[in-house]
């Protein structure tokens, strides 16, 4: 089955040359192209797409807010943020709303078409350098909560899984550590991110640095 993909962006030319460029890849279908926020929130609310090429910066309704709005229809949607620029404050705030990840827009057709597949499969995609910036953004400002009641909506194994999820481990690091099967740690990431209620695994770091289960100099 393709992959479902929505491309909003307020510059025409733009969006239909991605349109057509992603359109020769056979894992992908080019549901619709809008060219605002509001646009591709109304269109969702009508329509389930599995991934959205969201742009930031457009009138009305900017990219930040629409991937909120999108995410609260439809929480199995993933959104992919394309930018001019690297990683900013507003690439960052999009990311906290639940944006699996960005791209700019010299990405190459391939790699921009194989961004769509990882975050459709849930796996983030972001560069290791961006990644550690966001890292920065997340310890400086991340307000702090309260660790335990954080921790009391897991397991007592899935809260050992997500304190290694969100140092950055792996899942073969993790079945290491814990003395698991890799298919046992799958089973508990998965539960780990639907009952935080966050799409992936750069999110679950987000969320420790949030509510105090790692802190700035971890």
């Amino acid at each position: 089955m393709s992959i479902r993909v929505l491309i909003a962006d307020d510059q025409a030319l733009f969006r239909e040359a991605i349109a057509a460029l992603l359109a020769r890849d056979q894992r992908l279908e080019i549901t619709a192209s809008v060219d605002s926020g509001d646009a591709a929130i109304e269109f969702v609310r009508a329509h389930t797409v599995d991934v959205v090429l969201m742009d930031i910066r457009m009138p009305g309704t900017d990219g930040i807010a629409a991937t909120r709005e999108v995410l609260r229809l439809r929480p199995q949607t993933r959104v992919l943020v394309l930018t001019t620029f690297d990683l900013d404050e507003y690439v960052y705030a999009a990311v906290r709303e639940g944006a699996s990840g960005f791209l700019t827009k010299d990405a190459t057709p391939e790699s921009l078409a194989d961004a769509v597949v990882a975050v459709a499969e849930g796996r983030p995609v972001m560069s290791p350098r961006a990644t550690e910036a966001l890292l920065g953004f997340v310890r400086e400002g991340a307000p702090r909560r309260d660790a335990d009641s954080a921790l009391a909506l897991l397991s007592p194994r899935e809260q050992d899984v997500a304190r290694l999820l969100a140092s950055g481990a792996s899942n073969d690091a993790i079945a290491r550590a814990l003395f698991l099967s890799e298919n046992t740690v799958k089973t508990h990431v998965k539960a780990v991110l639907a009952k935080l209620g966050v799409p992936d695994r750069i999110h679950v770091v987000i969320w420790a640095y949030e509510h105090g289960v790692l802190r700035p100099s971890d």
